[in-house]
């Protein structure tokens, strides 16, 4: 049997292990990024810095990744996909163990520029290193299998990680998660398939993407529901104490995290038939949830039931707006999912400014009425975006 025909084969059955593998990559390049939020009071008090300072170590994470993401894809499409993970994987770790052990918040803060630009490189390229794995048919699913790493690491890494750092101290938790890493990449070196880089050519490259009319519809439904979802998300425990939850962030964070979990099982078996009316579903479910925050949100359950259905609305948000720009492009889908990557994570950070700004003059409700707002457009565009999201 030739090579050609077991990788054929190979192809049209869904590769599940290397798929969770994969999403075990996903994973920890989210917790890695988010890790300092959960245990801001203990890196403040160890290294003697402010909370702004402290906030940076998050904040300059997400500004490499953002800067650095279209420039080095480019740079490295011809790279073999396998061998390009190795190098990111090391990165993840060696960043996080140096930062576990030294005492200097400079370096800290130069050691998270370089987890920051090799999540850059890492959150694009896997979704296209997996649609390389898998028949055109299932790439929606590829891509939902992988990305559902992230929403894991939010809702069920994150509050493990914290507990870790509480515990044991915030160098434990650094220093552990790059040893888990160290294991991760040592199972992908044997498990995973080695597949080459591609050429970037011209009408490949990240400028010819922008000139595409679908790929532009897709960036801006990006920008509109990444800065609805994460202008309140950022600003959580605000909502929180402003709806007085029952339980606290914690129990906001579960029925948010169940939701996430329920939703992104759907789009691993939607996505691929019915990206369209998924995206408008997303969108819809925010503007309930939020509806739901401001009319309902004190009385006993509801708020509990709206944290749970603005979790279902938040799941698959990576996954669509994924699948979307990578179907609008037959080769390099690196380079495409870079440019939405790059567009997503300056989304965070427009939304992370914004809420802030409002939250300095408005209450925490003020937030929840930016998401409508930013919701309302997000369903119509999706609903006449046929070409986008077909």
């Amino acid at each position: 049997m030739s090579k050609q025909h077991i990788t054929e084969q190979a192809k049209n059955a869904f590769p599940w292990l290397i798929m969770i593998l994969m999403s075990s990559v996903t994973f920890v390049g989210i917790l890695s990024e988010l890790m300092p939020s959960g245990v801001l009071p203990l890196m403040m008090a160890d290294l003697n810095i402010s909370e702004v300072q402290t906030g940076n170590l998050v904040g300059y994470y997400a500004i490499a990744s953002a800067i650095f993401a279209i420039p080095l894809i480019s740079l490295t499409m011809q790279v073999n996909r396998k061998y390009l993970l190795m190098i990111l994987l090391g990165g993840f770790a060696i960043s996080n163990i140096i930062a576990g052990l030294v005492h200097d918040y400079t370096i800290i803060i130069i050691l998270r520029v370089i987890g920051g630009i090799c999540a850059g490189v890492m959150w694009p390229m896997i979704a296209a290193y997996g649609m390389r794995l898998v028949d055109e048919k299932d790439h929606g699913k590829a891509i939902a299998v992988i990305m559902a790493g992230t929403t894991l690491g939010i809702s069920v890494g994150m509050p493990i990680m914290t507990s870790i750092g509480n515990d044991y101290g915030w160098r434990t938790e650094f220093i552990g998660l790059g040893g888990f890493i160290i294991v991760i990449a040592l199972i992908s070196f044997f498990a995973l398939p080695s597949i080459p880089g591609e050429k970037l050519t011209k009408s490949s490259s990240p400028f010819a993407l922008l000139k595409i009319p679908e790929v532009l519809i897709v960036l801006l439904l990006t920008l509109l529901g990444v800065i609805a979802h994460y202008g309140v998300y950022v600003y959580i425990t605000s909502l929180v104490d402003e709806i007085q939850l029952a339980g606290g962030v914690e129990s906001a964070l579960l029925f948010f995290g169940i939701g996430s979990l329920i939703s992104v099982l759907l789009a691993i078996k939607y996505t691929d038939k019915h990206l369209r009316l998924l995206t408008i579903a997303m969108f819809a479910l925010l503007i309930i949830s939020m509806v739901i925050f401001l009319m309902f949100g004190r009385t006993t359950g509801m708020g509990h039931f709206a944290f749970f259905l603005w979790g279902v609305s938040f799941g698959p948000l990576v996954t669509l707006l994924q699948a979307a720009v990578s179907r609008q492009v037959e080769t390099a889908k690196d380079v495409a999912t870079s440019v939405q990557s790059s567009v997503f994570n300056l989304s965070i950070m427009i939304a992370s400014s914004a809420a802030g700004l409002l939250l300095g003059i408005y209450s925490p409700l003020s937030l929840i009425y930016l998401a409508i707002a930013l919701s309302v457009p997000g369903i119509i565009i999706s609903f006449f975006a046929k070409k986008s999201l077909s």
